[in-house]
């Protein structure tokens, strides 16, 4: 299985839409999925719903899943709100980890089963677990790395290391497999966001 196959799975536990959040830093997530309707996510934009959702702050303050309906608030307005635009029933899911990810997924016609919920659960930890940076990545992989991010071109990296292309290029393959990127910009640039870099 892979985060596509994640994916698929999720659009099938929430044909409504749903919200992911991986790794969280200060203020904003390391990736976002949304796939909720565009008209919500602008109501729910300007009516600066995010600070007040009771799911989002479930989901800062905890761990495991629960249905919208079982959270304990006193103010419901936004859930009436998601309501009128088809997202009656939802489950929030969070990993409790430094940095913290969640996912939110709603459906239009029924509640979520405890298997459902359950399985939205191990669907966040999976994807939390896979947007880990990889803790392998040798000093002159991140070396090569960050020459690439600063612009270089392989044969200057070869140069400035004193080592033959052949082996920047290895370097290089190596850190796009740990990073799981297609090109050595691609890793470059998830390695920065990593903060590895």
């Amino acid at each position: 299985m892979n985060t596509d196959d994640l994916v698929d799975e999720l659009e099938q536990l929430a044909p409504a839409g749903y919200y992911v959040a991986l790794r969280l830093g200060f203020a904003f997530p390391q990736k976002e999925m949304n796939s909720l309707p565009s008209e919500w996510i602008e109501h729910y934009g300007s009516h600066g719903y995010l600070l007040r959702d009771p799911a989002v702050r479930w989901a800062y303050t905890n761990h495991g899943a629960i249905r919208w309906n079982e959270l304990d608030t006193g103010d419901r307005t936004i859930f009436d709100r998601a309501s009128e635009f088809g997202l009656k029933y939802g489950t929030v899911a969070a990993v409790d980890d430094a940095p913290k990810s969640f996912v939110y997924g709603v459906r239009a016609d029924r509640e979520h089963t405890d298997t459902e919920v359950e399985r939205m659960y191990e669907i966040i930890t999976l994807l939390h677990d896979w947007s880990a940076p990889p803790e392998n990545l040798t000093a002159a992989e991140l070396e090569a790395l960050g020459m690439i991010k600063d612009g270089m071109r392989l044969k200057q990296i070869a140069y400035e290391l004193g080592v033959t292309e052949g082996a920047v290029k290895q370097r290089l393959k190596n850190a796009k497999t740990k990073l799981r990127a297609q090109t050595s910009a691609q890793a470059a640039a998830k390695a920065a966001t990593y903060g590895i870099l």
